[in-house]
């Protein structure tokens, strides 16, 4: 189970999809990751696309997640009544949110989630089955990306059901008035505060390596990052696109 893959502190890496097709889902799957999250929040894909995307990862054994549009107890629902192994909430500024994201995972008397028959309970059967997964099931992970979430970080990061943390850096380093600047000394200083933090209280710390970059990849792991999100598939196709061009130009220069 991912969840307690997460909780162990034993490392897990995933992937990211913006683009809404199946083949891309199923590629990134069968490349080894432990979980990918399907992104609703940076893209396009509607709702009934990510339900074909949340089952092609979750046919080729692979844990789907799905990062949300915002905190909303009705697209948790949905997602998770999809197939959907767990969320990754947007902004979670307050305790109370991240309270809420977890609520919205389980049924009562646990949590606020209505109970529906959809491919999570095998459209039926299955309902016994994933009554009892979800009481203790649903990875929550919770999104640090503004300066107010970093000033209550230790009260979210305890709220019950909150499995870890994922950093949003482009959003923290706007909240902090300097937008992509990821060399200044204030925005390290507050990644390495963050990340002790997480360390402390034993929440599994994650970070989103945008760019497919292996020596950023190794030097997270280094660093104590335990949930880690590597690049996403258009900077891949872009990036491996972009080489073979310049390679070839470079050779007839």
């Amino acid at each position: 189970m991912l969840r307690q893959a997460i909780k162990s502190g034993r490392l897990t890496l995933g992937s990211w999809i913006t683009i809404g097709h199946a083949s891309i889902a199923e590629i990134l799957a069968k490349a080894g990751f432990d979980w990918v999250v399907v992104d609703l929040e940076h893209s396009v894909i509607p709702i009934d696309v990510a339900g074909e995307l949340i089952r092609t990862i979750d046919l080729c054994g692979i844990s789907p997640l799905v990062r949300l549009t915002s905190n909303d107890p009705d697209q948790i629902k949905r997602v998770m009544d999809a197939g959907a192994h767990g969320i990754v909430v947007p902004m979670v500024n307050t305790p109370e949110e991240a309270e809420r994201a977890v609520r919205a995972t389980r049924y009562a008397p646990q949590g606020t989630r209505g109970v529906g028959l959809a491919r999570a309970q095998g459209y039926g059967p299955g309902f016994k089955k994933y009554f009892e997964w979800q009481a203790e099931g649903p990875v929550v992970i919770v999104q640090i990306e503004h300066v107010d979430a970093v000033r209550r970080l230790s009260e979210i990061l305890v709220v019950p059901g909150v499995d870890g943390f994922i950093l949003g850096p482009y959003d923290l380093s706007c909240s902090m008035g300097r937008p992509g600047q990821f060399e200044s000394p204030e925005y390290l200083g507050t990644l390495e505060s963050v990340l002790a933090t997480g360390k402390r209280l034993r929440v599994p710390s994650g970070l989103h390596i945008v760019e497919p970059d292996i020596g950023q990849l190794h030097a997270a792991i280094r660093a104590g990052y335990t949930f880690i999100a590597y690049s996403v598939d258009m900077r891949m196709l872009d990036v491996a696109a972009r080489q073979a061009i310049r390679a070839v130009r470079g050779e007839a220069e």
